[in-house]
């Protein structure tokens, strides 16, 4: 079994050991049973005392220069309160300054807000970090970045070999000792930054080709390429209700549905105009079943000889090696799309992955009056 928190690991064995057909398992979900994780939880888990809300105020008027009053408090104290995360990760950097968090609390707190941890081919963010982990200053941090040329974002490196590049940039900053190689490593590097995960896209484009053009292992007859449209349709929907209005929704159906993605959000990841959602590439991985990725890529292999508990770790470590690959955070069971997705992956041989969490979702999103016991 993963090493997971305690309310993490009873999330992971009601998955394993609940027997839950995909109707008890969306009113599990509907009913709010899940102990969803939130940014004001795990900001209050890392930094325990009772002052908490005085100091990120006193920082972000005092060090931060924004200004004095309610509108900084209220804004500080919804993040404290958990009703919702900063929409900014330079306000969560910020946070990190003023409780002189370490980089693994950091990456905790940017994966709870937005799915991804500090970002080594953003400019700022490399500057940042590097300061963090110095135990510098915010400002010191501002001032030194602002004195650095500033470059158009490279998204045109080829992906396979991304992620060493992000690595490299990451393990390289270890070696810095001083602002004046800090420069240098950033001119250096320059060439690689960007804003989109490159990475990611790799593994989105493998997936998404197989979902296009179907492949011929089952049968020897070729068959007609699909659309994007008709993958959407097919593979990718997964009967979630269309639509933006969301106002009768509970707050796991909302957590489900936002940022579903659609044809058009899928054409302009193909074309390279938007970035690859964590979300889209988990479920491009529930529909392939991950098959046909590159051989030295993380691809599991179906063995009838391993018991549901390994297929399920197997399937639990291959994600996250895939996520960790693309700056993404791991799965969390205490997040609602997540635990769907472990859900999904806790099929048995003779189901379809996809089918799983199809189903799930549709007894999510049916008004019903007379739902399952639990």
């Amino acid at each position: 079994m993963p090493e997971l928190t305690k309310a993490s690991a009873a999330e992971y064995e009601n998955i394993l050991h609940g027997n839950m057909t995909p109707a008890v398992a969306a009113e599990y979900l509907r009913q709010g049973r899940i102990v969803l994780r939130t940014f004001g939880g795990v900001l209050k888990t890392i930094y325990d005392k009772p002052d908490i809300a005085e100091r990120l105020y006193n920082f972000f008027v005092y060090e931060a220069g924004e200004p004095a009053g309610q509108s900084t408090r209220k804004k500080i104290n919804n993040w404290v309160c958990e009703k919702h995360p900063p929409q900014s990760r330079e306000d969560i950097f910020k946070i990190a300054f003023a409780l002189k968090l370490d980089e693994s609390s950091l990456n905790l707190l940017l994966g709870v807000a937005d799915d991804f941890g500090i970002q080594f081919r953003d400019g700022k963010e490399l500057v940042f970090a590097w300061f963090l982990r110095m135990g510098g200053s915010y400002r010191a941090a501002t001032e030194f970045y602002e004195s650095l040329p500033k470059y158009g974002p490279n998204e045109d490196i080829s992906g396979a070999g991304m992620s060493r590049i992000t690595h490299e940039i990451r393990y390289g900053l270890v070696k810095i000792g001083s602002p004046e190689e800090l420069r240098e490593f950033y001119l250096e590097n320059a060439g690689y930054f960007g804003k989109t995960h490159v990475r990611a896209y790799y593994y989105f484009d493998s997936f998404l080709n197989q979902l296009i053009s179907p492949s011929p292992r089952f049968s020897d007859a070729e068959e007609e390429n699909y659309s994007v449209e008709r993958v959407m349709e097919i593979y990718l929907s997964m009967r979630i209700p269309s639509g933006r209005r969301r106002d009768s929704y509970s707050l796991i159906q909302k957590l489900i549905k936002r940022n579903w993605p659609n044809a058009t959000s899928v054409k302009n990841i193909k074309n390279r105009k938007e970035d690859v959602s964590r979300k889209l590439l988990l479920l491009l991985y529930i529909a392939t079943e991950n098959e046909g990725i590159g051989e030295d890529d993380f691809e599991s292999y179906y063995d009838e000889s391993l018991s549901l508990e390994q297929r399920i770790e197997d399937h639990w470590w291959t994600i996250n090696a895939m996520l960790g690959d693309c700056g993404m955070v791991p799965l969390d069971p205490r997040n609602a799309f997540d635990w769907l997705i472990l859900y999904a992956i806790s099929a048995d041989e003779d189901t379809p992955m996809s089918e799983r969490l199809e189903q799930t979702i549709a007894y999510m999103f049916e008004d019903r009056a007379d739902p399952p016991e639990i």
